[in-house]
């Protein structure tokens, strides 16, 4: 009897749930909203209670809409964002949160209290270090859990799990306490190449807790994604999703990752084999990563990693990053005087507003490509809350020039067009610093919501170079949290033939005119002015701050 396969993926402001077949087919997929705290001090807050409610709901209502009964269900996988889960000793919520709210017990990916945190570690330049591009990001769980111990030592103490959120859900859903090598290598300085913590750095950052507990509370037994964890769904679990108890529970992905595994593998028509370390995938979110498969370690500075077995098993992954993708377009369009009277219109013609501005530039242009002379004007370094890569500056802030006066939507389409150039400039940032280290690729494969988009697909193509191709699949991440469940039920083998069997590659962008070349990299000088006016302006008032 063929089965279905679901995917829970847990992103920055919903929850989504997909069902899909052996063959990798998308029956149905739902999605609910999650809670989040915004607060002065980059703080960004939410609740592992509520996001498990959202999860329940969201499979609830895709079973329904596949039409897919519980026994029907070979297997469950888990992705999430790299939040950190904090638990007591009995799994009840701990509050991270100056309020004391217990329900506030998650911080999330992007928030950035641990910014002073992360600056302590980076200063004892540990080996350990070499692993993250040499400069750990406040984004990760390390700076988080030094500034609890320093901020709510109470929290710190009490805490009897520390989780990444992808693994808090396979541990509520199965009761298991293994980690993935995954969360663990990519977030929390897990070297799994040599199959352990590293005692000498935790001691040297001042979190010696967690050897003296021998990792009790982080992680002690870590395992492949795709892993069947313990016996499956427990009673309570099934009961809130709607499925059966012992349904298998695959050991989880970050988000950025399922939605790699998801778009890097897949078939190309041509029936010949497929080469992950060809593929780069540009997952795109609220943030971007920016992921290349290698198959031995490359050192690129400013870029995450490389992390062994950190997507692809027994592959290196060298992870770069921007901490604002979709957030940073959507901040732009909403700071922008016509943002009332596009969203009107659009709602009018029965569209989001992202799609109604790129049917009207698209019309305007005559196509995609020549869409980016629309920005010929006005240039945007979108990097509202800092740098990931390769710049790893978590103080780097946007700056806009050529700004006016104008309020109608054709300036907000100018602004939006300039954003996504910003983003693509910076994204050819990280891919040249990857080539400069011997991690190159020819093909981008293209992930996430706004890979939907030709608008941004072909500026992404036209400023990098490489061709852009988009999975066939419109839910890469779905499909990548679901490949771990079918890994987990025995229907594929491993990760690497569950990637070859359940994706393919979709349509590809079109090649870039010359003069389109020339316009970008002339506009990339702009961009890169831009930063320098960011790093200038802002090493000439640190002084008169700090008076």
């Amino acid at each position: 009897m063929p089965r279905a396969y679901i995917g829970v993926d847990v992103g920055t402001t919903s929850t989504r749930a997909g069902v899909f077949d052996e063959a990798g087919t998308l029956l149905a997929v739902a999605r609910h909203p999650i809670r989040i705290w915004h607060e002065a001090g980059d703080i960004v807050e939410q609740s592992s209670q509520d996001i498990w409610d959202a999860c329940a709901i969201s499979v609830r209502a895709a079973m329904t809409e596949a039409g897919i009964t519980p026994d029907g269900v070979g297997g469950i996988g888990f992705d999430a964002t790299c939040s950190l889960v904090v638990l007591d000793r009995q799994g009840e919520p701990l509050t991270v949160s100056g309020s004391g709210d217990k329900q506030r017990n998650v911080i999330v990916w992007m928030d950035h209290r641990a910014t002073a945190e992360a600056r302590l570690i980076n200063e004892t330049e540990d080996a350990v270090l070499r692993y993250v591009g040499g400069s750990i990001s406040p984004e990760m769980e390390m700076p988080k859990l030094l500034w609890l111990k320093r901020h709510l030592r109470a929290s710190f103490d009490a805490a009897g799990h520390f989780f990444d959120l992808a693994d808090y859900l396979t541990w509520r859903a199965t009761g298991s306490l293994q980690r993935s090598t995954c969360t663990v290598t990519c977030k929390w300085n897990y070297l799994a190449h040599d199959g352990g913590w590293s005692a000498p750095f935790f001691k040297r950052i001042g979190l010696s807790d967690f050897v003296a507990e021998t990792y009790a509370r982080i992680g002690t037994e870590i395992v492949a994604p795709g892993t069947r964890l313990g016996a499956g769904l427990t009673p309570a679990a099934a009961a809130d999703l709607g499925l059966s108890p012992g349904i298998p529970v695959g050991a989880s992905l970050i988000d950025a990752h399922a939605g790699g595994i998801g778009a890097i593998g897949g078939r190309d028509g041509s029936g010949g084999a497929t080469d992950a370390c060809d593929r780069l995938a540009y997952i795109m979110g609220t943030s971007a990563c920016i992921m290349a498969t290698t198959k031995e370690p490359c050192f690129v500075p400013g870029v995450w990693g490389p992390y062994y077995s950190g997507m692809v098993p027994d592959f290196w992954l060298n992870e770069g990053g921007q901490s604002a993708a979709g957030a940073a377009i959507d901040h732009l369009l909403k700071s922008h005087p016509g943002h009332a009277e596009a969203s009107a219109a659009a709602r009018n013609e029965g569209l989001d507003l992202i799609d109604f501005l790129e049917r009207r530039i698209i019309a305007r242009a005559g196509d995609a490509s020549r869409a980016a002379l629309l920005a010929r004007d006005i240039h945007v370094l979108p990097e509202f809350i800092g740098n990931r890569s390769p710049y790893a500056d978590p103080d780097t802030r946007a700056v806009i020039a050529g700004l006016d006066l104008d309020t109608d939507i054709g300036s907000m389409e100018r602004l939006f067009v300039a954003g996504l150039c910003g983003l693509a400039y910076g994204l050819a940032e990280v891919i040249e610093a990857f080539a400069a280290h011997g991690v190159r690729s020819s093909i981008m494969i293209m992930g996430g919501g706004a890979s939907r988009s030709p608008l941004v697909r072909q500026i992404m193509a036209d400023t990098t170079g490489l061709t852009v191709a988009l999975p066939q699949t419109k839910e890469p991440v779905l499909l990548g949290a679901a490949m771990l469940g079918a890994v987990a039920g025995g229907a594929y083998a491993s990760i690497g033939e569950t990637m070859a069997k359940m994706s393919a590659l979709g349509r590809k962008s079109e090649p870039t005119a010359p003069d389109m070349a020339a316009f970008h990299a002339r506009k990339r000088e702009v961009y890169k002015l831009l930063r320098e006016v960011d790093r200038s302006s802002r090493a000439a008032m640190r002084d008169i701050a700090r008076g």
